[in-house]
């Protein structure tokens, strides 16, 4: 379980995050939706203890920031270190015995090849599973399918069905709704910098049709086709 009480966030006198208030439990598995700028990997970095915050976040099992696998939009690696070299560093900052990794290489990269060379997609799945090596508790995935190619997508939500399965808190932005409802059971629509909306699993699809009809989404795009086309 992590708690969100009061959260607030600014950069300088730019107010990102006010009042956030949330509760993820065990076994379930969150969507956080919103417009680019919306506050998405602000409020992600804010639970994962890398940015300061007024407002309280707990959890069950505390620090926190040391049973949380953190998979960010774009992950970064030292220049001269292989893809193998670096589920080994993640797994030894966590103090984890390392899984046999050629077993574990789900996506078949190039483990021997320096992981600065991978391309987007590689290094987001090079990122996921090292965090999964950590067998962490909690998982915050800003952006998993960003740069992932279709097979990659179908291995990546049946690896956070089976989290789910496994008694994790997963935590996820997307800008694909269709992943969203295949995997969420629940989704918050952060705008104006807090949570204006939740929404359980049976009602994704008027979610989906709300954001889909939206009067100001319509004109937008009457716009574009009558100026561009």
């Amino acid at each position: 379980m992590i708690r969100i009480e009061g959260l607030h966030k600014s950069f300088g006198n730019h107010e990102v995050l006010r009042d956030v208030n949330a509760e993820f439990s065990s076994g379930k598995i969150y969507g956080i939706i919103g417009e680019n700028g919306a506050g998405k990997t602000t409020l992600f970095r804010c639970i994962a203890g890398l940015e300061k915050f007024d407002g309280e976040i707990v959890a069950d099992l505390s620090p926190l920031k040391n049973h949380l696998g953190f998979l960010m939009t774009d992950p970064f690696f030292f220049p001269y270190i292989t893809g193998r070299e670096y589920i080994r560093l993640l797994c030894n900052a966590r103090g984890k015995k390392c899984p046999d990794i050629d077993s574990a290489n789900i996506f078949n990269l190039p483990l021997d090849k320096y992981a600065v060379n991978y391309s987007t997609g590689m290094k987001k799945k090079l990122a996921l599973m090292a965090v999964l090596a950590q067998d962490n508790d909690y998982y915050i995935l800003d952006e998993p399918f960003n740069g992932i190619d279709i097979n990659g997508s179908i291995i990546v939500t049946e690896i956070i069905n089976r989290l789910r399965d496994l008694n994790k808190t997963v935590i996820l932005s997307s800008h694909m709704f269709s992943t969203m409802s295949d995997t969420c059971d629940q989704i918050f629509m952060l705008r104006d910098g807090h949570f204006a909306e939740s929404v359980d699993k049976e009602d994704f699809k008027k979610l989906e049709d709300n954001l889909k009809q939206s009067a100001e989404l319509q004109g937008k795009v009457e716009a574009l086709l009558r100026h561009n086309f």
